[in-house]
């Protein structure tokens, strides 16, 4: 059943047909001569740091369900506001259905509501998006994570089907979806774009900005989605973070092991700290940018494993290991800032 606001047949209708469907509408398109909304968002549901939760395997590349549930914990102990679950740094792409379903289902039953857990459903298929997104929600989901459909290299689809793509997603759901707009899919996704389907669709609601320029991306989607845009978020490991804070930005997607780094430059910048704020920016950069610019989604696994977290913290075959020496610098940064991933397990 529809949760769109009802529209009723009007020559405003009509000016809404020609991009997109009537039936696909909730809220009535700006009018072109009117102004786009300028107001700031509406308080948000869920903000701070939500950083990835990593997947986690036995030597033999089965799921380690022992350790994952570990990594969860430790995650929670280290003061997130919340959790996602597969997601592009959890090697969603290495996993069968199956091991989807298991893993989400062991990852919402261990958390049980201590923190708000985030669940990607992504697909190419807007029916399979569907039905991971309902068994999700069903299972105790929080918010639903979807980048826009693609395959491939060069399989890509316009606008108008991207925007049926979410309208038929937030038809089937009533929790909040949010865009990952991600170099990874390829799919350009304008500002503007963004703004219209916050207006125009009932869940959709946050974004996740991960591509180049995001800070500007992100003031130009507040001022054009105004309050429809819940939850501007910045992702990429925290790498523009504080950019993205300054931009307006109200949560933040980050690696999963030293949130107890990251939080408190989130939390002094929602205070109006900008000195405290960058001064723990530049304390944790270092160890923020090897996460991104070197070691990637292996980073939280070769931290958790050094710190006894998890068991084993190599990736699924094919994905390459993490080289020896971009390791051993990635833990010569971790041990001058002495993250709590670190000793947990010790």
């Amino acid at each position: 059943m529809t949760r769109r606001r009802p529209v009723h047949l009007s020559t405003r209708l009509t000016a809404c047909l020609p991009a997109f469907p009537a039936a696909r509408c909730r809220r009535r398109p700006a009018h072109p001569l009117h102004p786009p909304m300028t107001s700031t968002p509406r308080p948000p549901r869920y903000r701070g740091i939500f950083p990835v939760a990593p997947t986690t395997f036995a030597d033999d590349g089965t799921l380690d369900l022992a350790s994952q549930r570990r990594c969860l914990d430790f995650m929670i102990d280290s003061g997130v506001d919340g959790i996602c679950i597969m997601a592009n740094f959890s090697e969603q792409f290495l996993l069968s259905d199956d091991e989807r379903e298991t893993l989400t289902r062991t990852a919402l039953e261990h958390v049980a509501g201590r923190v708000p857990v985030i669940v990607t459903t992504t697909h190419t298929s807007t029916a399979v998006c569907v039905e991971r997104s309902r068994r999700a929600q069903a299972m105790g989901a929080a918010m639903l994570m979807v980048m826009p459909p693609y395959h491939g290299a060069t399989f890509r689809f316009p606008e108008r089907q991207i925007h049926d793509f979410y309208a038929r997603l937030s038809d089937a759901v009533s929790i909040p979806i949010m865009v990952q707009d991600a170099p990874a899919s390829g799919t350009a996704l304008p500002a503007a774009f963004l703004a219209r389907m916050a207006r125009e669709i009932e869940h959709v609601s946050y974004f996740k900005i991960e591509t180049a320029g995001a800070a500007s991306k992100l003031r130009e989607l507040i001022a054009l989605g105004g309050e429809a845009v819940e939850g501007p978020w910045d992702g990429e490991e925290a790498i523009t973070l504080l950019a993205d804070l300054d931009a307006g930005a109200t949560g933040a997607m980050t690696g999963g092991a030293f949130a107890d780094g990251i939080r408190p430059i989130i939390e002094a910048h929602r205070q109006g700290d900008a000195d405290t704020a960058f001064a723990l920016y530049q304390r944790w950069l270092p160890l923020i940018n090897h996460e991104n610019r070197q070691a990637g989604f292996l980073a939280a696994k070769a931290l958790m494993k050094e710190g006894g977290v998890i068991a084993c913290e190599a990736p699924r075959h094919p994905w390459p290991g993490l080289h020896p020496e971009v390791r051993s610098g990635l833990l010569a940064i971790a041990r001058r800032l002495d993250p709590l991933v670190l000793r947990w397990g010790r």
